[in-house]
Parts: C-alpha cells; structure tokens; sequence
C-alpha cells in the first residue's frame, strides 16, 4: 500500500502504462509472428507483405521504449532473411 499521495499516483499509473505496455507487446509478437509464418510458407508475395507490415511495428517499439533498438536490429534482420529465403523457394 502507497504511503504517499505521490506513492499512490505513481501506484496509478503504473497500471495504466502497464496496460498499455501489454497491449503493444501483444501486438509487436503479432506483426512477428505473422511475418514468420509468411516467410516460412514459402509465398514471397506473401512474406514481403508481412515484413513491410512488420517492420514500422517494430521501429513503433523501439520508439516508445518498449523493445532496445538492437532487439528490434535482431527481429528485423531474422524476418528479412525469412523473407528472401522464401523469395528463393
């Protein structure tokens, strides 16, 4: 239990930033998600979408603080290579 005034705001909206939080989270491993299964179907139409859907997403996070922005580096290269692997299949 807060002590203070200041404790208890604090208290607040720790649990609005953390509803928040969730909500972007959920949909960063959305855009993830669906750029990974595009990639691995093997449709390169299909997989360049969903990577230029995922990237901005991405980018979006690592904006607002939610991910590092080497993370993000990480995400973005994996689902590029996903994407060129299907584009060569």
């Amino acid at each position: 239990m807060a002590n203070t005034k200041s404790a208890e705001k604090a208290a607040r909206q720790a649990v609005k930033h953390r509803a928040a939080n969730v909500a972007l989270r959920s949909r960063l491993r959305t855009a993830i998600r669906k750029a990974t299964e595009a990639g691995a179907s093997g449709n390169a139409t299909t997989a360049r979408a969903a990577l230029k859907n995922a990237q901005p997403t991405i980018d979006a996070m690592v904006s607002k603080g939610l991910i590092h922005r080497n993370k993000a580096a990480r995400h973005k290269s994996r689902l590029a290579a996903k994407a060129k692997k299907a584009a060569k299949a």
